[in-house]
């Protein structure tokens, strides 16, 4: 068979519970909503500037954004349809950001220009690539091919396909690997062909037997590609946690997978490439898990992007409760939703609801110094000690204590018997010192 165990195993991370109540729900694809909302950030960069204006008809995978930066995407549109208002709007992410409201036709009539990309050299499926709008689909949003493009200095030499989500809940990923494991394996290939990577695994924790076993036998007699079975850990999925575990690298504080000579994508966004470049249909729809203990029906859905929450969440039968917190993404990583009008974006595979009992956090208590939480880290820091600076208002002295090489992962919290909200002080220290930097620069 063609796998092999991890190499390493990454400090920290905890057990968190498995909770993949819809790993055998196939997934289904969503109907096409009335009205459709897309922000023109949907991408780590800059954001894009609306190309069309109010009144237009658009059509299905049409540029309605973009920008000249290099970290930014376009945006296109998932349905055909009037565009009824451009205005700046309250983001799921908690900022102002313009948006484009589309009134669909429900004809789904697609964009002329739409076709396969013409791709003979890495130059042009770069292009292509960026063109596509597509971003990292694991969660974290940061451009493909800007990923695809290290600096020439930095040669790449191994190509790592992140199968791991190791969420809770979250089963989209999962899908795509038991749907469409062809599709993983020929995007991979294109990647490989493109940048001259000669070698690639995919990275597959131990919990989804079913995804192992239908990669070892299609990839059975590939010597370049291989599959790696991986610990169920939480951050298994992490970027820097994955490259260890399965080459044995590190990668240093505050640099890149290329700094290694490692490249990462996402499942899905290994599949994306494949498809697009057969097809030369751009990022329109997402499959997004929907689960959570207020949800009536749990299911696993393909969604166009811009699709409402309330959209979505009625499809699924809507709440056998009241919510009491919704979560785009999983409840480690994800972000709590303060309105159902917030829509899906390029970044969401999972909608979380909860119902009061689920939800309700626990009191805070004194720190009590029993250090678990730098146990748990598996970035080896120490997240009492950020959190002391901000309580202290000391928040540029959090620096030292590697404050920015933090990844958010939540184990510090979880495992936390004073349940201190130390990921929203980490969070909070580096949007002030975000702040900082800017007055700085002014």
């Amino acid at each position: 068979m063609n796998i092999t165990e991890a190499l390493k195993i990454f400090k920290g991370g905890v057990p968190v519970p498995h909770t993949k109540r819809t790993e055998e729900c196939e997934v289904i694809t969503m109907p096409v909503p009335k009205t459709l909302i897309f922000p023109m950030v949907q991408h780590l960069g800059a954001p894009c500037l609306p190309l069309i204006k109010k009144g237009d008809y658009v059509k299905v995978g049409q540029k309605i954004g973009d920008a000249e930066s290099p970290m930014a995407v376009p945006v296109h549109s998932s349905v055909s349809g009037t565009v009824k208002d451009i205005r700046s709007i309250l983001y799921a992410g908690g900022t102002d950001v313009m948006s484009v409201e589309i009134e669909s036709d429900g004809l789904q009539v697609v964009h002329e220009l739409v076709a396969p990309p013409v791709c003979t050299d890495k130059k042009e499926f770069l292009k292509a690539i960026r063109e596509s709008g597509l971003v990292g689909l694991g969660g974290a949003g940061f451009p493909a091919a800007i990923k695809l493009s290290p600096p020439p200095d930095k040669p790449v030499d191994v190509l790592i396909i992140n199968g791991a989500e190791c969420e809770p809940f979250i089963t989209s990923d999962y899908r795509e690997m038991i749907d469409n494991p062809l599709r993983i394996i020929e995007g991979a290939e294109i990647i490989m062909n493109f940048t001259g990577i000669k070698n690639a695994f995919i990275g597959i924790e131990s919990n989804k037997p079913k995804a192992i076993e239908k990669f070892c036998s299609l990839l059975a007699g590939n010597s370049a590609i291989r599959v790696v079975k991986l610990p169920s850990r939480y951050p298994q999925g992490g970027e820097k946690q994955l490259i260890y575990a399965i080459t044995g690298r590190i990668v240093p504080a505050g640099k890149l997978p290329s700094e290694i000579g490692a490249l990462v994508h996402n499942v899905s966004t290994t599949s994306f490439i494949a498809q697009y470049i057969k097809t030369g249909m751009p990022l329109i729809k997402k499959k997004v898990t929907v689960d959570g203990s207020a949800v009536r029906e749990p299911k696993n859905l393909e969604v166009l992007i811009g699709t409402q929450l309330q959209d979505v969440f009625d499809f699924c039968g809507g709440f056998k409760e009241e919510p009491h917190k919704i979560i785009m993404g999983g409840p480690m990583m994800g972000v709590a939703q303060f309105s159902l009008t917030n829509t899906v974006v390029k970044q969401t595979n999972a909608l979380l609801a909860f119902n009061k009992k689920d939800a309700t956090m626990a009191a805070e208590s004194v720190c009590i110094k029993c250090g678990k939480c730098v146990e748990a880290c598996p970035m080896n820091l120490a997240p009492l000690f950020i959190s002391g600076c901000v309580e202290k208002n000391q928040v540029s002295d959090t620096v030292q204590y590697g404050v920015n090489d933090c990844i958010e992962c939540g184990c510090c919290s979880f495992v936390c018997p004073a349940s201190r909200h130390l990921v929203q002080s980490i969070r909070y220290a580096k949007a002030e010192l975000r702040k900082l930097a800017h007055k700085a620069k002014k």
